[in-house]
This record gives structure tokens, C-alpha cells and sequence, in this order.
């Protein structure tokens, strides 16, 4: 008798997000909770994992890992990868708060409109993220800096943005200039040479007023992910997908919550089923997500 497809998911939190469980039942998972796990408990729920389960059985079992924090969700994946023993491996997904398979659609979504509208891609382009601070932010900085964008992360406080784009460059060796630190009261000189700007920032907060909008003269492209009233970029709306920036003064476009949550919903479920679908195991963070997510949009 086959083996049922039993995902590990394993949260240094006391939830399990709800979004990822719905994601794992309809991707073909029984979903198995691991909550409030501390980073040097990994390799023993791994091992149990993997020695419980013959080779053929070990192809419908895998390790999810969540959480908020993007640096301990890729600590605990690094983890995990290190307490397999050949030829006992699983599948491997990391995605905190669904932080990298959002960031990966959003990158991907304005990488599409880019390479379509102004035949470009993200080498040289100057990238703003407001409300870049936290996890979605921060891994689409890294992506963008990865792919040769000159990226700087905007936060409340310029301490912790510094921290955080410092943390950025040194623990996933971004290239270029990198990814750089500076304070949200500086917005308004930053956006005046912005090509392309992403709004990570918390639902129901704009970022990005219609003064703001007309006075980004260089701007080509803005990606909005608050899904909240007010917009987080003054202009987009949830749909938009390429739409004309309302009041923008270089023609940009503005994609929205709605069309880049969709692209992140089809990036999860697609490496969901790529986990156990492809017959061997397989390690995801947030670089496979975008590959996946460039797929779809391409």
C-alpha cells in the first residue's frame, strides 16, 4: 500500500500560518505541525523523518519550514539540508510568512514588465523598497541585487535599514553595489533617480502619496502589495498588471497586490507539487521561487 504524502512543517512560532497549511492540503499534503522548534531541534525531527521511511516512501515525505524571520527560516533550511544522510533525503521548502514566494513574484512580475516594455532587464536599474525592513522586503532586495540592481531598503528608523541591508549583502553575497540602508525621510530625495520601486510595507500604510508619484521622473515601474485601503503607492490599484501609473510624469506602470498574489500563489503550489512530483529530493528557498515564479510570468 503507498504511503500517504506527509509534509513536516516545522515554526520556531506558536502558529503554523494558516495560509501555508490551505496551500499544503490543496498541493496533495497531510500537513504535520511542528511548533515553537528552536534551531538546534531540526536535525533530530529530520532524522526521525527520514529513518522512519523506506527509500520509495521517502518520495512523498518533506520539510516545510516557516516562521517570520527570513534569516532563521534560512538557518533552519540549512539545518535540515545538513541532517540528511544518503540515500535517507527529502524534499526541502522554505517560504516564512510566505515571504519568498511573495518577493519572488513581485520581482518576477516587474522583471516581465521591464523585459516587455522597455526591452531591459534589473542590471543597473536603481531599485527603492519602501518598507523594506522586513522579510518580504528584504529577500526581494536581495533578488534584485542578485540580478545586478543597484537596490536601497527604506525603513522608519536608517539603524535598523542599515542593519538589515548590511545583514542582506554579507549572509547572501549580493553583487554590484549591493543592497543599502537609508531612512523613510529621505523618500522624496531617493525616488528622483528610482527606475523601479517595490512597497513591502505593513497592510492599511502608504508609502508613496500622488506628490511622490509625479515627482519620480525617472520611474518605469511600481509594484504595490498592500492589499489594505490606503494603497501603499498612490495610483495602483489591486489588479493592476502594467496599468498606467495614475499622475505618474515618466509614463511608469504599476502592478498590483492582486496580480502579483497571484503569481505567488501558483510559485507555492507549484513547488509544493515539485517536492514530491519529480521523484527526487529538492531544496527551495526563495532563488528557486523566483525561477519558478519567471516560468509563470514568461
Amino acid at each position: 500500500m503507498e504511503k500517504q504524502y506527509l509534509l513536516h512543517m516545522i515554526t520556531p512560532e506558536k502558529n503554523l500560518s494558516a495560509f501555508d497549511v490551505n496551500m499544503a492540503f490543496d498541493a496533495g499534503w497531510n500537513a504535520m505541525p511542528y511548533l515553537g522548534v528552536e534551531i538546534d531541534e531540526v536535525a533530530t525531527i529530520v532524522q526521525d523523518t527520514i529513518f522512519s521511511r523506506g527509500p520509495k516512501s521517502l518520495k512523498r515525505t518533506g520539510i516545510f519550514i516557516g516562521g517570520r524571520d527570513m534569516h532563521m527560516a534560512m538557518d533552519m533550511f540549512n539545518a535540515a539540508k545538513e541532517a540528511m544522510v544518503p540515500p535517507f533525503e527529502i524534499s526541502i521548502l522554505t517560504d516564512p510568512s510566505g515571504a519568498f514566494t511573495t518577493s519572488a513574484a513581485m520581482v518576477a512580475t516587474v522583471s516581465h514588465q521591464l523585459k516587455i516594455r522597455h526591452d531591459e532587464d534589473l542590471k543597473g536599474q536603481n531599485v527603492l523598497v519602501l518598507g523594506g525592513t522586513g522579510p518580504v522586503g528584504a529577500s526581494a532586495a536581495v533578488l534584485a541585487a542578485k540580478l545586478g540592481a543597484k537596490v536601497t531598503i527604506l525603513g522608519r528608523a536608517v539603524d535598523k535599514a542599515n542593519l538589515v541591508a548590511e545583514f542582506c549583502n554579507t549572509r547572501y553575497g549580493t553583487v554590484v553595489e549591493g543592497v543599502k540602508g537609508d531612512a523613510n525621510d529621505h523618500v522624496d530625495e531617493l525616488i528622483q533617480d528610482a527606475d523601479l520601486i517595490f512597497a513591502t510595507a505593513k497592510a492599511g500604510i502608504q508609502v508613496l502619496n500622488e506628490q511622490q508619484v509625479a515627482a519620480a521622473g525617472k520611474l518605469k515601474i511600481a509594484a504595490d502589495l498592500n492589499a489594505v485601503p490606503p494603497a501603499g503607492i498612490a495610483g495602483i490599484s489591486l489588479h493592476d498588471n502594467g496599468v498606467a501609473l495614475k499622475g505618474s510624469k515618466s509614463n511608469a506602470v504599476g502592478i498590483g497586490p492582486l496580480a502579483i498574489g497571484n503569481i505567488k500563489y501558483q510559485t507555492q503550489q507549484g513547488l509544493l507539487i515539485k517536492m514530491y512530483s519529480m521523484g527526487v529530493p529538492l531544496y527551495f528557498h526563495f532563488e528557486d521561487a523566483f525561477e519558478v515564479a519567471m516560468e509563470i510570468v514568461s
